[in-house]
């Protein structure tokens, strides 16, 4: 039993590896593209064309991530998994032949509608995890996205100087790859008798996001993770338009620090959370976590050389303790075969706060670097992502305390 936990840890490792490998390989490029196709425009109207991309991906992912993960509840992980990995292929396809920006929001559509394997992932170690090692098994996801953003970005950078295209190219052939492999490699997780029936007044929405008050450490931790979420995108949706803008960054130099973001969350969730975790704790491993991620932020807004850029990611990375701690302290309160529902009941909130957050952090980067602005400040979403994180300290706190009465 436990070497077959084991070897379907390893399953979901390697999916969740290439389906990032694929994802990072566009992130170099993308600004490029979004300028091609709207005839050589500034970076700051690409941005902002970056966070309505952002938005109808976040909008289609809000709608239908409960309807998936209840759907998983109900026939199991891997159908549901499969599904949504093919979805990234076709997203894919639609961007390497968009012929203007419009077929962009076409297959980020798409995308945000199939969008569930990192959902129905972290559902499947729900599964197969104990008590124990649920948080270390959690980290294996975070390990799996530091892995996948070491390679893709940099051979993202990489393909980039040979047209903004190649990567999606590239992108397409590892999603529709990754999904052969699932269908022929992937093991289902969710035992039948552990199943439960769908229903659509669960799998709304806002439905879904209801259900989580029946569990009052979940809901109490909603408003620390509203912050946390929206507070990411300042680094999430504004990495590449910043650099770009400040210092001139290629694709390939933003693929090369990508790559060491990747590098650095695989060396903090898949080695040092298993040593960090159980000395200090799932509530500790938060708050820490939380304050590194402000410091990082407030680094990032005031850097004044490139080089600060690859430095100050150090901290920042380190305060990705946080997630999984938290992550399991959720899942902790939710019984098994609810824990589809609850997966995609945040990622619901997750796509609630990247409807918001994209547009939010992108339009602030415009603001403050175009002619208008009472001052030229482009690390203003870095600025503003440090505060959130630390109100979010603060909502953990309250939450977690509230817990232990």
């Amino acid at each position: 039993m436990a070497s077959g936990k084991k070897a379907a840890i390893g399953f979901i490792f390697i999916t969740i590896l290439i389906d990032v490998i694929g994802f990072g390989l566009i992130i170099p490029v993308m600004p490029n593209l979004i300028e091609e196709l709207l005839g050589n425009s500034s970076v700051s109207l690409a941005s902002m064309y970056g966070g309505w991309l952002g938005f109808a991906y976040a909008i289609m992912q809000f709608l239908f991530a409960p309807i998936l993960g209840n759907l998983s509840d109900k026939y199991g992980r891997r159908p549901v998994l499969l599904f949504s990995l093919f979805g990234f292929g076709l997203d894919y396809l639609f961007l390497c032949f968009a012929p203007s920006i419009w077929w962009l929001f076409v297959g980020r559509c798409i995308a945000g509608i199939t969008g569930a394997s990192f959902t129905t992932a972290t559902a499947y170690i729900a599964d197969i995890s104990t008590a124990e090692n649920r948080a270390q098994n959690f980290g294996m996801i975070g390990a799996a996205f530091g892995v996948g953003f070491i390679i893709g970005p940099m051979l993202g950078g990489l393909l980039g100087e040979f047209g903004s295209r190649v990567p999606f190219y590239a992108a397409a052939g590892l999603a529709l790859t990754n999904w052969l492999y699932g269908y022929f490699v992937l093991p289902e997780s969710l035992d039948k008798k552990l199943r439960r029936p769908f229903e659509w007044r669960r799998a709304n929405p806002l439905g879904s996001l209801l259900q989580l008050r029946r569990y009052p450490a979940v809901s109490g931790l909603v408003v620390s993770l509203v912050l946390i979420y929206l507070a990411s995108h300042a680094v999430q949706s504004n990495w590449s338009f910043f650099n770009i803008e400040k210092f001139k960054w290629s694709p390939k130099m933003i693929g090369i620090s990508l790559g060491l973001v990747g590098l650095l969350v695989g060396i903090v969730q898949g080695g040092l959370i298993r040593i960090v975790n159980p000395k200090i704790g799932n509530e500790k491993s938060v708050y820490y976590g939380l304050a590194l991620y402000s410091i990082g932020l407030f680094l990032f807004a005031f850097a004044t050389e490139s080089w600060m850029m690859f430095v100050f990611l150090v901290p920042y990375c380190l305060g990705g303790i946080a997630g999984p701690a938290l992550q399991s302290i959720i899942s902790g309160n939710v019984p098994a075969n609810e824990q589809g529902e609850l997966q995609g009941a945040l990622t619901s909130l997750i796509s609630a706060t990247s409807i918001a957050g994209p547009l939010m952090m992108t339009s602030l980067f415009a603001y403050f670097t175009g002619a208008s602005a009472p001052f030229y400040f482009p690390g203003a979403p870095f600025f503003l992502g440090a505060l959130l994180m630390m109100l979010s300290v603060a909502g953990a706190y309250w939450a977690l305390h509230i817990k232990k009465q």
